[in-house]
């Protein structure tokens, strides 16, 4: 009788162990996820935070305008080859995380696949450009060393930033970004451009 009890508690503790192993696996499966590639042209919006899309969107549209205003038709009509401009400071004066570089590096795509303006590097790009070039007129072979003060000047500078105002009930947000940019004539100081883009978005609940 003993032993027919030890059996049957040996039995149940075996059960208790499938089940729990069986819950397990099925609780395990229901939380792995799958990964898949996407086009990266793909606008996939997962929240109202500003996205990989705004960016590159923005950008070209910002370019787009900048091009139209006088300041290039008329650098054009009294100058040869394309106006030169420097990125100086775009800042991040939202509440949230934008890689500003990313957004920077999608200007200067948007212009440079345009083929009508050139752009010279700055801050710590330049120092390590000119670092470089010391390197070489130690190290390299002189008809290969990059000559010291040919670099080219900027006839122009960009600079802007990034806000936002974000608006909730506890149902519903609203996210709104502004982004401001401004092209500065480095001779004259003379602001030739001033743009504005201005997104908004809503997002339900389940989204935040």
């Amino acid at each position: 009788m003993h032993i027919d009890k030890l059996n049957q508690s040996k039995w149940i503790a075996l059960s208790w162990k499938g089940l729990i192993t069986v819950f397990m696996t099925v609780l395990l499966a229901g939380c792995s996820g799958s990964v898949k590639r996407l086009d990266t042209n793909e606008d996939i919006m997962l929240s109202d935070r500003w996205n990989d899309t705004d960016s590159r969107l923005v950008a070209e549209e910002m370019m787009g305008d900048m091009l139209t205003f006088p300041w290039f038709r008329d650098y054009n009509f009294s100058n040869k080859g394309n106006p030169t401009v420097i990125v100086q400071t775009i800042r991040n004066k939202t509440s949230e995380h934008i890689p500003v570089d990313t957004f920077i590096n999608d200007i200067k795509r948007s212009l440079l696949r345009a083929g009508k303006v050139d752009f010279v590097v700055s801050g710590a790009e330049r120092d390590e450009v000119r670092s470089e070039r010391e390197e070489q007129a130690l190290n390299a072979a002189p008809d290969t060393v990059a000559k010291f003060g040919l670099e080219q000047g900027a006839g122009f500078a960009l600079s802007g930033t990034i806000n936002s105002i974000v608006d909730s009930n506890g149902d519903q947000r609203v996210s709104f970004y502004q982004v401001d940019l401004k092209l500065i004539d480095m001779t004259t100081n003379r602001e030739v451009w001033n743009g504005q883009k201005k997104l908004k978005k809503l997002a339900d609940k389940g989204f935040f």
